[in-house]
């Protein structure tokens, strides 16, 4: 979104709802992935719709399709004095980072990233807690016992949910094959559902019957791959079983949604408090997907056996080792 269509955006969605003059002055900055990307931001916008539905308070919403315009983006929202922005991915870091230091009575909430400040909360989920659950529902549902997984951009976050997923096939499969393949390194890596598709496409001809995909737009590719090869998918961030009923296994569901709400609900009660927040399955960060559109494809042994391991995590029986804490993962 170009910065002279942001401030016209801007502008004639704050006016499109009476806001009193002690509501908060809210906004959200999504990323490269976009407000519809089915996802990661999309569940960020719908938490931030229902904030606004419940309280009839509105918000302002800009896209920053690169760091640059990142920090460009959130320095135009910071000088309507607005009382809180949320960041919506790790590649905003540095923007909130520098644009927190300039302006210190903004407020500022950053999704999968620390940045550091007396004026930020950095939302990190325990996505290997999640991905876990949904490994130990593909080596469950897998007949050749071997399965995917196609990341995004090759970056420890992902690493994260590979390794968390690995560990969750491994604890009911020990001997069952993993398949890894990340979509690139740059940014570029969420947008290209045509490399998703091939890759999944090739981890399905190596023998691999479900697909994890982890990679924003470019992971739509991957889910479409397993439709037309009658093979399984999981989706990420969102739930996203819909998509393609009969062959969406699950969805490893990451609340970035509660994380929004959450934070403008604070803004608007006065609780607001800077600092690092973790939300795992006990915090109800994150979570599988379970509905009429996959309740077919999940028998009554994957149900118990997954409902066991998250049991087994919440009560820290089950401990699952995060990638970004070490240099390998153990599986």
């Amino acid at each position: 979104m170009k910065m002279t269509t942001l401030s016209l955006t801007l502008a004639a969605l704050f006016v499109t709802a009476s806001a009193s003059a002690a509501d908060p002055k809210l906004g959200i900055v999504y990323d490269a992935g976009g407000k519809f990307d089915k996802s990661f931001n999309q569940s960020a916008f719908e938490g931030a719709e229902r904030f606004r539905k419940e309280t009839k308070i509105p918000f302002f919403e800009a896209q920053a399709s690169s760091d640059t315009q990142a920090e460009q983006v959130l320095r135009a929202l910071a000088r309507k004095k607005l009382d809180l922005i949320a960041s919506i991915g790790f590649s905003q870091t540095q923007a909130v980072q520098k644009v927190a230091q300039e302006f210190p009575n903004v407020r500022f909430v950053l999704i999968d990233s620390v940045a550091k400040g007396n004026n930020i909360n950095s939302v990190l989920f325990k996505e290997q807690e999640g991905s876990y659950l949904v490994g130990v529902a593909a080596a469950l549902a897998s007949k050749s016992k071997k399965v995917g997984f196609v990341g995004g951009m090759d970056i420890p976050l992902i690493r994260a949910f590979a390794c968390g997923y690995a560990q969750g096939v491994k604890s009911v499969a020990p001997k069952a094959e993993i398949v890894q393949n990340m979509v690139g390194t740059t940014s570029a890596a969420w947008n290209d559902p045509a490399k998703g598709g091939e890759l999944a496409r090739a981890q399905f001809e190596r023998g691999a019957d479900v697909v994890f995909a982890v990679a924003g737009g470019s992971g739509m590719g991957a889910l479409q791959a397993a439709t037309e090869k009658g093979k399984l998918a999981i989706g990420v961030d969102a739930n996203q079983n819909y998509l393609h009923p009969g062959t969406m296994l699950t969805s490893m569901v990451k609340h970035v949604d509660n994380a929004i709400y959450d934070a403008f609900m604070q803004m608007k009660s006065g609780t607001w408090k800077p600092g690092v927040t973790y939300k795992g399955l006990k915090e109800g960060g994150v979570d599988w997907a379970l509905d009429k559109d996959n309740r077919a494809l999940i028998t009554p042994d994957i149900e118990k056996r997954v409902g066991e391991a998250k049991a087994g995590i919440v009560s820290g029986k089950i401990k699952v080792v995060d990638y970004r804490a070490g240099s390998s993962c153990p599986v």
